[in-house]
């Protein structure tokens, strides 16, 4: 009887702890710095969003054997410092955080305001560890070897030297500063066992690219590149670092309709916009945008041909049938951010349609991160593009797409009735 009772209260106690207690998380990313390899350091800039309603705070754990120094911590829809103290695990527990560890340190941060409902919190965390284990020398080969769960990596080398082992598929470029960087998306769902080799470079790092052009006048056309010819001063964005991410909500396919919602982090100082043109052949409709970080309901239009022009917005080939959906907001601040949610339901009964008694969905992601939900009593046949597969709290089949490759990916997804 007092067993029972015991975990009676056990049960009340943690179903009467307030929500925001219960920390959640999203869009995580690390770029990780080596520092001299006679340091054993490593400079640490953390990306992540706090999710959960009402929270107030946040913890971020400080890795055990590791000696941490924290330099900052900031908030990135205003760019200003937050306030932040490191504390003991009880500390954590006491001021809300239930699951911390009582043996465990935690960087304890004050948002900047209350996580909004259905929002985010984005902070920037920047310290500095000194991890013998994790970074070390074998001989002139530094090794930086640590396992990695957060799915969206970097690993920056120290200045001049070159990668010549790495275990994990990964992009590779060249700072501006001439130093190395090897980035990774996470497309599994455990951590990664991560290793990365390098040795010094005698002549050091340059990042000059000199050279005559053997076709100057090369230009591409509409279709792309031409792929006879070598991409000569390539550029490409980091795909680990890429924020973009959208989930459809495939709506009964007789209707030929998808909701979606697609979030977007707008940087640039003193834009106050966000276009985004609707494919030819679909026809969108009830949008509706945010800003995450403060919950703040925008002005949204929908444009078309003439009246693309008329609100001075630069697109190129507007034709009468251009369609554009227009999110208005205050001009971004320098130094400071915007994360935004755009939804919108999208008709497009060329790619999405009942073929018989077979649903078919056709579209083609250039994200790194897409969601796609099937409609309530339907379950899947075919899926072209490896995904992984769940179920939502409503018991419908959700499919997680993760591309870590700078390519579109083209998924036909196909499900019958129950």
């Amino acid at each position: 009887m007092l067993l029972k009772r015991t975990l009676w209260l056990c049960v009340f106690t943690i179903c009467s702890l307030p929500l925001w207690a219960q920390q959640t998380q999203a869009d995580s990313y690390t770029r990780y710095e080596l520092l001299s390899p006679e340091s054993q350091s490593f400079r640490i800039v953390y990306d992540v969003s706090a999710t959960q309603a009402g929270s107030k705070y946040y913890w971020n754990t400080l890795r055990k054997g590791s000696e941490h120094t924290v330099d900052a911590v900031y908030d990135l829809y205003s760019g200003k410092a937050l306030k932040w103290e490191i504390v003991e695990g009880k500390t954590a527990k006491a001021n809300g955080h239930v699951y911390a560890s009582d043996d465990t340190d935690y960087l304890q941060i004050e948002l900047a305001r209350p996580v909004p409902q259905g929002g985010e919190a984005r902070i920037r965390i920047d310290k500095t560890y000194k991890d013998t284990k994790s970074y070390y020398k074998e001989g002139d080969v530094i090794v930086f070897n640590r396992s990695l769960g957060i799915k969206r990596n970097a690993i920056v080398l120290p200045e001049n030297y070159e990668v010549i082992g790495c275990n994990h598929p990964s992009q590779i470029n060249t700072e501006a500063s001439g130093r190395i960087k090897i980035s990774f998306l996470n497309d599994g769902v455990g951590a990664v066992p991560l290793e990365i080799k390098a040795r010094p470079l005698k002549n050091g790092v340059t990042t000059s690219r000199k050279g005559q052009n053997p076709w100057p006048d090369y230009k591409p056309s509409p279709q792309g590149r031409d792929k006879s010819k070598a991409r000569l001063n390539y550029t490409f964005n980091e795909r680990a670092f890429q924020d973009r991410e959208i989930v459809y909500f495939l709506q009964q396919p007789e209707t030929h309709s998808f909701r979606l919602y697609h979030d977007y982090t707008e940087k640039r100082p003193g834009i106050d916009k966000y276009v985004n043109i609707v494919r030819p052949g679909s026809k969108a409709s009830k949008p509706s945008a945010k800003i995450l970080d403060t919950g703040e309901e925008l002005k949204v239009e929908t444009l078309r041909g003439k009246e693309i022009t008329a609100k001075g917005i630069e697109i190129n080939n507007v034709t009468d049938a251009t369609e554009a959906v227009v999110i208005w907001f205050d001009p971004v601040t320098q130094g400071a951010s915007k994360r935004l949610r755009i939804e919108e339901t999208y008709t497009d009964p060329n790619r999405y349609l009942l073929y018989g008694e077979e649903l078919v969905w056709d579209r083609s992601f250039g994200r790194n991160r897409n969601t796609v939900i099937m409609p309530e009593g339907w379950y899947l046949t075919l899926n072209t593009i490896p995904a992984r597969i769940s179920l939502t709290e409503k018991g419908e089949v959700k499919l997680d797409y993760v591309n870590p490759r700078p390519d579109v990916i083209d998924v036909l997804i196909m499900g019958r009735r129950r």
